[in-house]
């Protein structure tokens, strides 16, 4: 596994200086930084330790113009070297920075003391004040030491403790869904479209398909960016066919111009994030969110974008974002003003695809939900808010399923479903289904289309799982309830004279004007033989369900095979009776033709 770590602290305090004198690499890139001797934009360099480890820096510009600059480089890096000049100690910008670390919650890395040649006297206060100064921050009990580049006092050190410090780092899961924020992008000769920025989890290949989202990329909500392909990877300069978590990634893609990508735009694996315009957040650091401004900026990973605020109380708002971004509960926003360029607060995304509030009270009634919900995202709520959710979109919306589902949560195929829920589509479903046969005995039964419509049900697939819960049955497209007792209505009494009429005399069907003088239409037999009454073969003959098996008796008396006549005499019936019983009986596989003017009965 390779490792990325990103630079913080106050301006000219040597943080690209240390870059350098690690990886031997110029992390200024621009000329105005050479000629200034001042990073303005984000450095890249890498290196290896003692151990053998590979790592990767993002050096970022310490100066306070540039802040946005420097949370696109520390947004996506998982590991930070806070940087404090042994000869100024804390200062200004080292308070922003540490404020960005904070709201980010970033809890892995190191307190580097700079220029401890030029006041090797000043290092242990300079350290305790750096403590003191990142007291209730993950880098809080951070190792430190210090370190002179100029002079190499401590760089070996230093080159330890990196190495012991990556040693301990989290594992990213390389089988995890992509989401790689675009840093730089740009054009090579012969190559094409590169963009470059730190791959955080998840695995590239080469000829992957993945989906490019943001500014320049595009994507409405829920909808879908532009289709790339990764061409080539390449890391520290080397080619490769694929490339792991945490890394950084140089990838140059196919179906994208350079001039349609830019910083803040991420690459995503197809169909696995849910972009979101709209999400509720808890504040984790900073000022409250209460007397938050109607507009902030806020940035995530390298992106960084206008949201507008609605509080709910202090601790937690509603962001509107200016465009579409694959967010994920958990996901850590920083968040500043639009003309300040210090941070304001941290917070944290509890709910990527909120409700509407568009009735009176909505607004109180959501704060009270927020504040009851875990940090890690209520799975339970948002089944109970949907009525039911596929497990593919909980785990787009960041949400660890887990196989022993909470009380009140049933799986049922794809979908999770809330309990609740279930019970009232069940009932009213029952309801639906009584209501179907009282209005029409004939019916065979509530339309399949006329169930789902009447339940709204958040996915078609549930309707089965409902009939099921309700002790229902779903046959030819049709609920139904097999406890109901069964009942023709105003045609019972023409049925029940006609099974009378058939059990006397079973193969001697009823004449049109005999089934009409019973008021028995086509509408009424098919009902009666949905419910196994009668049974209704071609040319509107009609028997007793039991006529087959009774003719079968007959049949086997006969010498083998058999002709037409000799049957039709056998069951004392007509032709017209005869010829259509006999077809229905060769269909069971009960006989078979011989011949064009004999049939026999299957042994």
């Amino acid at each position: 596994m390779m490792q990325v770590i990103a630079t913080a602290g106050h301006v000219d305090h040597g943080k690209s200086t240390l870059i350098r004198a690690l990886t031997g690499i110029e992390p200024d890139r621009l000329a105005e930084e050479k000629r200034r001797g001042l990073t303005i934009d984000l450095g890249f360099a890498w290196t290896v330790l003692p151990s053998g480890q590979e790592v990767s820096f993002v050096d970022v510009p310490g100066h306070e113009r540039f802040l946005g600059n420097m949370l696109a480089g520390i947004g996506p890096a998982p590991i930070v070297c806070f940087v404090v000049a042994a000869d100024e100690g804390w200062q200004a910008q080292s308070s922003d920075h540490r404020d960005a670390v904070a709201a980010l919650g970033i809890d892995q890395g190191l307190l580097v003391i700079t220029r401890a040649d030029l006041a090797p006297d000043r290092v242990p206060e300079v350290i305790a004040q750096a403590r003191t100064e990142l007291a209730g921050t993950g880098l809080a009990a951070a190792p430190a030491l210090a370190v002179s580049a100029v002079t190499g006092e401590g760089m070996d050190a230093l080159r330890v403790q990196l190495d012991e410090l990556v040693a301990a780092a989290r594992r990213p899961d390389p089988g995890q869904r992509v989401r790689l924020w675009v840093d730089r992008a740009f054009t090579v000769s012969g190559a094409g479209t590169v963009i470059t920025g730190t791959l955080a989890a998840g695995t590239l290949c080469r000829e992957d398909r993945l989906e490019l989202i943001g500014t320049h990329g595009g994507a409405e909500p829920g909808g879908e960016g532009t289709e790339v392909q990764v061409r080539g990877l390449q890391s520290r300069g080397g080619g490769l066919a694929e490339l792991g978590p945490v890394s950084r990634a140089a990838v140059n893609l196919r179906g994208v111009d350079a001039e349609q990508v830019g910083r803040g735009d991420a690459l995503i694996t197809p169909g696995a994030w849910h972009l979101s315009t709209q999400v509720d957040v808890r504040r984790t650091t900073g000022e409250d969110l209460a007397g938050a401004p109607g507009e902030l900026i806020a940035h995530l990973g390298t992106a960084q974008v206008t949201a507008r605020v609605r509080p709910f109380g202090e601790e937690h708002a509603r962001l509107t974002l200016e465009r579409p971004l694959p967010l994920a509960v958990g996901d850590a926003l920083v968040l500043r003003g639009s003309g300040s360029h210090a941070v304001r607060s941290g917070v944290r995304v509890l709910d990527v695809d909120p409700p509407a509030l568009a009735r009176r009270g909505d607004g109180r009634r959501r704060q009270a939900v927020l504040e009851a919900m875990p940090a890690g995202g209520d799975l339970a709520g948002e089944v109970a808010r949907r009525g039911a959710v596929s497990e593919q979109v909980l785990r787009r919306y960041g949400l660890a399923v887990p196989e022993e589902l909470p009380d009140g949560v049933e799986r049922r195929g794809e979908q999770l479903v809330d309990a609740r829920a279930l019970a009232d589509w069940r009932e009213m479903l029952t309801a639906l289904v009584a209501e179907a046969v009282q209005a029409d005995p004939l019916s065979a039964g509530l339309p399949r289309k006329a169930a789902a419509d009447a339940l709204a049900l958040p996915a078609p697939e549930l309707l089965d799982a409902v009939v099921a819960a309700a002790g229902l049955t779903l046959e030819a497209g049709r609920v139904k309830d097999p406890a109901a007792v069964a009942g023709l209505g105003a045609a019972e009494s023409g049925v029940t004279q006609l099974e009378r009429r058939l059990a006397e005399t079973p193969f001697r069907a009823p004449e049109a004007e005999d089934l009409a003088a019973l008021r028995l239409g086509a509408r009424e037999l098919a009902a009666a033989a949905a419910q196994g009454r009668l049974l209704r073969l071609p040319d509107e003959v009609v028997l007793l369900p039991a006529a087959p098996a009774l003719a079968m008796r007959e049949l086997a008396r006969l010498e083998q095979p058999f002709t037409t006549s000799e049957a039709r005499q056998a069951l004392g019936t007509t032709r017209r009776v005869a010829i259509p019983l006999l077809e229905h009986l060769d269909g069971r596989g009960w006989t078979r033709r011989v011949d064009a003017g004999h049939r026999e009965i299957v042994r």
